[in-house]
């Protein structure tokens, strides 16, 4: 799915390349055709305009006929001081009404073309220059690539995240399908295992061994319900989160090596209440505390904080293990991402499920450096 992904961008990507390409050359070339056609059509006016003045000329009804027919390239007419002398196709109310508005325009005409030239036909000494500007059709033929490429990126970006969007879900049902057939495979055994413990009850040969015996029954029947609750939407209950934290520290600190020094920081505070499901809550404290005990390789300190903050609830997660290098901290939450030699890294993966969709929360690698450590933050809502 991940390869047909990028196979997908990659064309994508390829087909808008090669469509604002040639839109790009061919409105290039249609721009300096136009341009080629206005130029010939403003020298025409010119040539109108002069043969005007001309007194042997009778027939005056083509030359007032092609100056007339110009409605839209704007002209500025100047002598050789460019001290300009008429004009025409330009907003005569700004020309009426504000100040500097024709020495403006005449600047962005220059700008634009190069002047065309003419000898006054009344006074050969003296050479007049127009300045002229472009259509609005050479204008919209310039931008159009623009605009298209615009709309090309806003389809690919669309397109792209359809994809995403779909191959996360496709991979979200994996993972649940798969946590649900886990519980499913689990609850038969567990079962068996729950009544072979009551039989166990009964004869006094197994009366020490029950108790440590019942606590391993329960726990896999904890797995096995976390598990089953992958997949559909949990029932939240409210909960005292310092304490379950503190359950879950006391849980891990006894099958931790005796080098690695736990403790928990409430700042005074002693109970603060939280809607969240106990057993997936409790399942994403556990993977922080064992990810941390794996990152200490067998001594260090792990430091939970948990504190108030604006009605929500931080929890920090903090240890002073190996650290995670800067470019896997992104990482770190994705499904079979792991640096360990044995695990399927989906831990991480699965803390961000229960905590980001089903709590509404956050949980993201506050801070971490090689060789000193890293601390997880998870922030929910307080009840």
């Amino acid at each position: 799915m991940l390869s047909q992904l990028i196979n997908w961008r990659t064309g994508l990507a390829a087909i808008a390349i090669a469509i604002v390409s040639g839109t790009i050359v061919y409105s290039q070339y249609l721009a300096r055709k136009i341009a080629g056609e206005e130029r010939v059509k403003v020298e025409q006016w010119v040539e109108a305009s002069m043969s005007l003045l001309n007194p042997d000329i009778t027939d005056i009804r083509l030359p007032f006929k092609i100056i007339s027919d110009n409605h839209d390239i704007p002209i500025i007419e100047t002598n050789e001081k460019d001290s300009i002398t008429n004009y025409v196709n330009l907003d005569s109310a700004k020309v009426a009404n504000k100040e500097g508005y024709l020495r403006q325009q005449l600047e962005k005409l220059r700008g634009i073309n190069p002047p065309i030239e003419y000898v006054d036909p009344i006074d050969s000494t003296k050479v007049n220059r127009y300045y002229y500007g472009h259509t609005s059709l050479l204008n919209e033929v310039r931008y159009y690539p623009l605009i298209q490429l615009l709309i090309v990126g806003l389809f690919i970006i669309v397109t792209v995240l359809a994809l995403r969007g779909s191959y996360r879900s496709t991979q979200n049902q994996v993972w649940a399908g798969m946590a649900k057939e886990t519980a499913h495979q689990l609850g038969t055994p567990v079962s068996s295992l729950e009544g072979w413990v009551e039989v166990m009850r009964e004869d006094e040969r197994y009366r020490d061994i029950i108790p440590e015996l019942s606590k391993d029954v329960n726990r896999l029947r904890l797995v096995s319900d976390r598990f089953g609750k992958i997949g559909s939407s949990p029932q939240l209950e409210e909960t005292d989160i310092i304490q379950a934290i503190f359950q879950m520290v006391d849980y891990i600190r006894k099958r931790a090596p005796g080098k690695v020094l736990m403790t928990v920081h409430t700042h005074g505070v002693e109970s603060i209440k939280a809607k969240v499901s106990p057993p997936l809550f409790d399942w994403v404290i556990e993977n922080l505390l064992k990810n941390a005990l794996d990152a200490m390789e067998g001594k260090g300190s792990i430091d939970v904080d948990i504190r108030r903050n604006k009605g929500e609830v931080q929890i920090d997660v903090a240890d002073t293990g190996k650290g995670i290098s800067a470019k896997n901290i992104n990482r770190v939450f994705k499904p079979g991402f792991t640096t360990k030699k044995r695990g399927w890294g989906l831990g991480l993966s699965l803390s961000r499920r229960i905590i980001e969709q089903y709590h509404k929360g956050e949980i993201f690698v506050k801070h971490s450096e090689p060789g000193k450590g890293t601390t997880f933050r998870v922030v929910i809502r307080e009840a």
